[in-house]
């Protein structure tokens, strides 16, 4: 429907004033780019629209990884009514009309149409309810385009209906593949300006397109247009550097970007692998994220998993914490830099977190213990350990011992925890010779 606007398929003349992505939409499967695992050969999705069908689905994905084209694909390759939905101006009765046209078709043709709703997370509760019950009956097939995540965004009365089928970037072979189309095709392409490229400039533009068919697509006609009109016949990449910018971020502080980049950062200082920390720190700070939420999580990261192999770590990184808030970006990325690197390269324990976790975990299942009557404000018996030369004495502090914390063998904690098998095997040792052998100490052993 929307393709017919834009070429023609008698052969007329094309429109070259609309984008080279515009232009260069698939009309066969053959032709789409990426999305192996929906539509390669074999797969269900190809199966299912080669034979005819179009299950209600959503397609979740990324701008320009052919959420869109895959729609009109649906609608062509299974020769079905395409009806476009506008998910925030669209009027209830609109949608009635909409539906009654649907059913009309289908009467004629027997095929159910497809209504495409772009965005469909911005769908209300009363569109929905016009729409759901041709969609249970049959009478229409219902699509959605989403960047957002529909598990999170959309209503689950709708999604309880439909497949969600998610959309990933296109691979750099996949973009260079496309690109290469669009270079030799004279009809829709760029064959028709005479400039040729190597494959090292479209593997460049490829990267610097960031999994985006329609970013790649809008920088090879902005450096093919560039070196024609310069009366040049071939692109270089210093003619891509000129004409097309940065690199595209692929990056949304808001949404799953945001929360997969944490994740890959916590994991790689959590593996000890400077580098990639670094990679994943560099991803959140050009993308725009808060840096005072990367400092929150390093200093979560401190105390949960380098812990007290290095007690050092939280110090580190409550004091850049400070020293970022105080210095702000662009310098700040300095400071990040260095705890990132620190915590990344620091001995790793999780012994405090386990610690922490378990007591809390004991009490939450009810293993409430009484205050000893010798630790109490107002008891009697207490022994104030630094009367002692050694500044300890031997002395219950619970009713019943319960072990909460096993100290790790790296680092600090290697030496912490010989100290306390140190005081627990001298505690039971006196014990004994007390005669108070219900006093000693198990966690000697």
């Amino acid at each position: 429907m929307g393709e017919e606007s834009i070429f023609s398929l008698s052969g007329e003349e094309m429109n070259f004033e609309a984008p080279l992505a515009e232009r260069m939409r698939p009309r066969t499967l053959d032709e789409y780019a990426g999305q192996g695992h929906l539509l390669g050969k074999g797969m269900a999705l190809r199966n299912l629209l080669e034979g005819g069908r179009v299950p209600s689905c959503i397609l979740y994905g990324p701008p320009g990884v052919g959420k869109t084209t895959l729609v009109r694909l649906m609608a062509r390759v299974t020769k079905r009514t395409l009806l476009e939905i506008n998910a925030v101006s669209a009027k209830v009765e609109t949608l009635r009309d909409l539906v009654e046209r649907a059913r009309r078709d289908k009467g004629l043709s027997g095929r159910a149409a497809i209504a495409f709703v772009d965005e469909i997370y911005h769908f209300n509760s009363r569109q929905q309810n016009v729409l759901l019950p041709a969609v249970e009956t049959g009478d229409l097939i219902l699509v959605g385009t989403t960047t957002e995540n529909p598990w999170f965004e959309i209503n689950k009365t709708l999604l309880s209906r439909m497949v969600v089928y998610t959309l990933e970037p296109l691979s750099a072979d996949d973009l260079c593949a496309l690109l290469k189309r669009a270079m030799a095709d004279g009809e829709r392409g760029v064959a028709r300006l005479g400039v040729s490229a190597d494959d090292a400039v479209l593997r460049r533009i490829a990267e610097l397109a960031g999994g985006d068919a329609r970013q790649a697509l809008t920088r090879l006609e902005a450096a093919a247009s560039a070196a024609a009109m310069g009366g040049g016949s071939a692109l270089t990449e210093e003619i891509v550097a000129q004409s097309s910018g940065a690199a595209t971020q692929r990056y949304d502080r808001n949404a799953n970007d945001h929360y997969a980049v944490i994740s890959a950062l916590i994991k790689s200082m959590r593996g000890s692998d400077p580098d990639a920390a670094l990679y994943w720190l560099a991803r959140m700070l050009e993308g725009g994220d808060d840096v005072r939420f990367i400092c929150r999580r390093l200093c979560i990261f401190a105390a949960e998993d380098v812990g007290l192999a290095d007690p050092m770590a939280l110090v580190l990184a409550q004091n850049a914490s400070a020293a970022v808030d105080r210095v702000g970006m662009p310098e700040a990325d300095l400071i990040l830099g260095e705890a990132v690197i620190y915590l990344a390269s620091a001995p790793k324990s999780n012994s405090a977190y386990l610690a922490i976790k378990s007591a809390r975990r004991n009490v939450l299942e009810g293993n409430i213990m009484e205050v000893p009557s010798h630790l109490r404000n107002d008891g009697s018996g207490y022994v104030y350990p630094h009367d002692n030369p050694s500044h300890w004495v031997p002395q219950a502090y619970m009713p019943e011992v319960r072990r909460f914390y096993f100290p790790g063998k790296l680092g600090a904690e290697s030496r912490i925890g010989e100290r306390l098998k140190k005081l627990w095997k001298r505690f039971s040792e006196e014990a004994e010779q007390s005669g108070e052998k219900e006093a000693s100490d198990p966690r000697r052993d």
